[in-house]
């Protein structure tokens, strides 16, 4: 599913993009075969997106480590691992796709940068939290 994903990706993305997909175990190619084929295809700025739903050890430790190693072969790229998937409208309007059903309400631009927690403890969602990342955004200079 994955390969699948990723030529979807590509598709979406254009030929100007250079995509790859990779695996942190049990499969291949393995994280430090994706970054090289990035490179190899002329990226020298990579973007990893651990295809995960909600952060945890993997999204947050284990493939940031993974791909710094795989960086180092390569002082030239500039990298960034994204946060996993979290809580986005588009996943929601999705799971209400699959279940047949109609959103009432949509959101526009930022309106869904909030926190969705009843507490608001901005917490539950970690590095994925995008009211957290909204509200750093926002702060004079820019980033967190």
């Amino acid at each position: 599913m994955l390969r699948c994903m990723a030529n979807l990706i590509q598709t979406m993305a254009g030929s100007e993009v250079v995509v790859r997909f990779a695996h942190m175990e049990l499969a291949d190619p393995d994280i430090a075969t994706g970054f090289t084929d990035c490179v190899l295809a002329g990226a020298t700025d990579v973007t990893v997106f651990p295809y995960m739903l909600s952060p945890g050890r993997h999204s947050t430790t284990d493939i940031p480590r993974l791909v710094s190693n795989a960086a180092e072969a390569f002082p030239h790229v500039v990298f960034n691992v994204t946060p996993a998937f979290g809580v986005h409208e588009k996943l929601a309007e999705l799971v209400l796709e699959r279940a047949g059903l109609e959103p009432v309400r949509a959101f526009a631009g930022s309106e869904g940068d909030r926190c969705w927690d009843p507490e608001c403890s901005e917490k539950l969602c970690g590095d994925a939290c995008r009211a957290k990342t909204a509200r750093q955004t926002a702060l004079p200079g820019g980033t967190s």
